[in-house]
């Protein structure tokens, strides 16, 4: 998403540059070490802005835009160098959890809260982070329209070109693997981590033990830490009581140049999303075609159209979830209208230039605000 924004601000006219590589994520919740990030963060302040120093007056930032600042990446850089160089701050996928005050994060939260109260355009890639932000507006007593929504998008270029040219795709993916062409091909795509991403594999094949029948089979699309907990899991998968490892093909990762011609071949992509915050395969997906089923929590349905591009289920009901699937499977009008629909929604309401669109006017609203060129 970082290199979209970048892709979709350059479309909209603009210079992009990258003012520093620094890194603020800290997971443990160790105060110590988050102490120590603060510090460096100071330091890499002062270095940029001793370089800002030495810098043409015509060559200096307009803008500081922040992508993704949450509890345990909060922007020690953005806030600081927005207010010596008297520049308007604008962050991207900013995330607020009141929740987090006081807890192992607590400078992190605290650090967020002030960040964004600062900022001159906030842009929220869903509507639940909008919600969480907006108070903070509230509290300033700010104009609403500094908070916008900035719906997931996507170059969907390849995806599109690789959907026209599904029946090649899935030929090609049947010559290379154990996967039947006369089946339905359900295709899981995501990282074989621990938490999230590995409950949601759980929750997937508790879902497929109740999708009875032969004539379909699993691809999964996807590597790390807990790529042999992922396998173990499928290949000791009990549909009507009879293990069927061929059922399930594993291709493990695949280059980002092939994703596109792996998911045209399949037929529905499903992820019960657990804890998902939009989920950017899913719009691939249906840029290349795929109806989706997935959980209907967070960010989800802001990329997947419930019952138009794809089936949204309750989150973590796996009869459901089946029920989804198998609708879908035996409906064979539905689907090839969600394949239509799919494709369209991705090109015409997820595409870059759509983005730098809404971007564009984030950023006018923001130099207005400090009074500079529109």
């Amino acid at each position: 998403m970082g290199r979209l924004l970048i892709e979709a601000l350059t479309l909209g006219g603009h210079a992009v540059r990258l003012a520093s590589d620094f890194r603020s994520f800290e997971g443990r919740g160790d105060p110590e070490i988050q102490a120590r990030i603060a510090a460096a963060g100071r330091a890499e302040v002062d270095h940029l802005l001793q370089t800002y120093q030495n810098t043409k007056p015509e060559t200096l930032p307009e803008i500081w835009f922040t992508y993704h600042l949450y509890y345990k990446a909060p922007d020690h850089l953005g806030p600081v160098i927005a207010r010596a160089l008297n520049i308007p701050y604008v962050v991207a996928e900013p995330s607020y959890a009141p929740k987090r005050a006081g807890g192992l994060w607590n400078d992190g939260h605290r650090a967020v809260g002030e960040a964004l109260a600062q900022a001159a355009a906030m842009l929220c890639l869903t509507r639940h982070d909008m919600a969480c932000v907006a108070p903070l507006i509230d509290a300033a007593g700010a104009p609403e329209e500094r908070l916008r929504h900035l719906p997931p998008f996507l170059d969907a270029t390849p995806y599109l070109a690789a959907g026209g040219q599904r029946t090649a795709a899935r030929q090609a993916l049947a010559a290379q693997t154990a996967l039947d062409p006369n089946k339905t091909w359900l295709i899981a795509v995501g990282m074989m981590r621990p938490g999230d991403k590995m409950e949601s594999y759980r929750r997937l094949r508790e879902a497929l033990q109740h999708l009875v029948g032969d004539d379909w089979q699993l691809i999964t699309v996807g590597d790390g830490a807990m790529r042999d907990e992922v396998k173990a899991l499928f290949d000791t998968l009990h549909v009507g009581g009879v293990d069927d490892v061929q059922r399930v093909v594993h291709l493990g990762a695949v280059d980002p140049e092939q994703m596109p011609a792996t998911l045209a071949a399949a037929d529905i992509f499903v992820w019960p999303a657990a804890g998902e915050a939009y989920g950017m395969a899913m719009l691939e997906a249906q840029a290349c075609g795929v109806p989706v089923v997935a959980g209907n929590i967070r960010g989800v349905p802001e990329v997947v159209q419930n019952a138009r591009t794809g089936l949204l289920v309750a989150e973590n009901d796996p009869i459901l979830f089946a029920q989804a699937i198998w609708r879908l499977m035996s409906d064979d009008d539905m689907t090839a209208e969600m394949r239509k629909a799919a494709q369209h929604f991705v090109k015409t309401e997820r595409s870059v230039a759509r983005a730098a669109d809404i971007l564009n006017q984030a950023l006018k609203v923001a130099m207005d605000s400090a009074g500079g060129p529109p």
